[in-house]
C-alpha cells in the first residue's frame, strides 16, 4: 500500500502491534528470502501465546532454506491454476473472488486515502494487504494515526470475519511447515486483537 511519510509519537504497545501486522503482511506477500529467514531465526520471544508462536516460527526459520520457503509459498498460494488456499476476504466470505467484501474494502480505502502500490495487481482484500493496511493505520502511514475506535471498525469489517479462519487453515495445511507456523502466529494474534477490541466500550 502507498504510504504518506509522517512522524508521530506512538505508544510502544501500539508500535508492537503495528510491527506484528506488518511482519505478517511481509511474510504473506511473497516467499521469504534468506535475509528475512535469518532475521526471523534470530528473534527471541516472551512466554505468552503470541510469544510462543513466534518462538516456534523462529526455530523453524532456522532450519528452512529460501528454496523450501518458496516451494511452500507456491504450493499454498499459487499452484497449478490455484494454490491450496485462496487468501482473500471475498473467497472466505462468499466463496467467490472479487465480490462485495472487496468492493466494500476499496470504498473504505478511498475514504481513508489508502492507495494500492504501483505494480501490484492482486485484489486488495488479500490477507497480506489487509495486514499491511492495519499496521499502517496504527502508526499513521496513510496520513494520520487511526483511533482505536476506527481500528476496531476496520478490523471488525474487513479482518475479523475471516482472518482467524484463514490462519487456522494455514496452520493446519499439510503442504507447509514454515507457513504452518506463520498460521499459528497469525491465529494467536488475531484472537488477541479480537478479544481486545471486544473489550472496548462502545
Amino acid at each position: 500500500m502507498s504510504a504518506v511519510v509522517r512522524e508521530y509519537v506512538i505508544d510502544p504497545e501500539d508500535q508492537a502491534r503495528a510491527d506484528l501486522y506488518e511482519f505478517l503482511g511481509l511474510i504473506l506477500a511473497k516467499p521469504v528470502e534468506a535475509l528475512l529467514l535469518g532475521q526471523i531465526s534470530d528473534l527471541r520471544a516472551e512466554d505468552t501465546p503470541i510469544g510462543r508462536a513466534l518462538g516456534l516460527l523462529s526455530r523453524i526459520a532456522s532450519v528452512t532454506s529460501p528454496e523450501t520457503a518458496e516451494r511452500e509459498f507456491n504450493n499454498l498460494f499459487i499452484g497449478l491454476g490455484r494454490g491450496e488456499l485462496l487468501p482473500y476476504a471475498s473467497h472466505y466470505l462468499t466463496g467467490f473472488l472479487n465480490e462485495k467484501p472487496l468492493a466494500n474494502l476499496r470504498s473504505e480505502m478511498t475514504q481513508r486515502g489508502i492507495q494500492r502500490s504501483e505494480g501490484k495487481y492482486e485484489p486488495e482484500d488479500n490477507i497480506a494487504s489487509l495486514m499491511e493496511m492495519m499496521g499502517g493505520m496504527i502508526v499513521g502511514k496513510f496520513g494520520t494515526v487511526t483511533s482505536v475506535a476506527e481500528q476496531r471498525a476496520f478490523f471488525n469489517a474487513h479482518i475479523e470475519p475471516w482472518a482467524i479462519h484463514f490462519f487456522t487453515d494455514l496452520e493446519a495445511t499439510k503442504s507447509s511447515v514454515f507457513y504452518g507456523a506463520v498460521g499459528s502466529l497469525g491465529k494467536q494474534f488475531m484472537e488477541v486483537e479480537a478479544e481486545a477490541f471486544a473489550m472496548l466500550p462502545n
